[in-house]
């Protein structure tokens, strides 16, 4: 159709069942979604050749947003505050499509979140999302420095971890850095549960 497409492809010869089972529910749910602030799913196929999962999807021209943090953070410029109020919204706007179909991200961060050149704004890399069926997850996943503290402590959880999250992504485009700083994962864990963080400058 002329358009450009990306594609994740998956060794599936060397994955574990639960792995290869990550992977699979990435193309049940990317395809079960159709929001313009959610990267869209085309296919997926079975390459025989080198035993590989393709997955076909959306291709995000521009990127993502760690990348343009790490540029800003480089040059030692902030980002305009009407710019990360921008893509707050269209984040917003993704997160609530996805948890309309009860759906979680489980690793809401910088390096998910991918632009266009056309100014889209949109969520990705969805392979440890989970369908909430039962009101509260329990499996420890997602990013160590955007976890919330319910899955530091080993607590039950739901789609309001995402927006803690989210937080986090919105803190370091107002800083250029993570609202919780460690040199280890016991003090990343004890900053997080107290909520020990430094405020954004201004």
């Amino acid at each position: 159709d002329g358009q450009v497409y990306a594609m994740k492809k998956v060794d599936l010869s060397f994955l574990s069942k639960k792995e290869k089972d990550m992977a699979l529910n990435e193309i049940r749910i990317l395809a079960s979604i159709k929001h313009e602030n959610v990267v869209a799913y085309k296919e997926a196929f079975f390459d025989p050749k080198d035993r590989k999962l393709c997955i076909v999807m959306e291709m995000a021209d521009s990127g993502d947003l760690q990348s343009k943090i790490n540029k800003a953070r480089e040059i030692n410029s902030f980002i305009k505050e009407s710019k990360i109020l921008y893509i707050f919204k269209q984040l917003l706007l993704g997160l609530a499509a996805l948890h309309r179909d009860k759906i979680v991200h489980r690793d809401l961060k910088c390096a998910n979140v991918f632009l266009t050149k056309r100014g889209g704004v949109k969520l990705g890399d969805l392979n440890v999302s989970k369908v909430l069926k039962e009101g509260l997850m329990r499996t420890k996943t997602g990013t160590p420095f955007y976890c919330p503290p319910e899955i530091w402590q080993d607590k039950p959880y739901s789609s309001k971890c995402d927006v803690w999250s989210l937080g986090c992504v919105i803190y370091e485009l107002a800083s250029l850095k993570t609202p919780f700083q460690a040199e280890s994962m016991a003090q990343l864990h004890k900053n997080i549960v107290s909520g020990s963080y430094e405020s954004i400058p201004q």
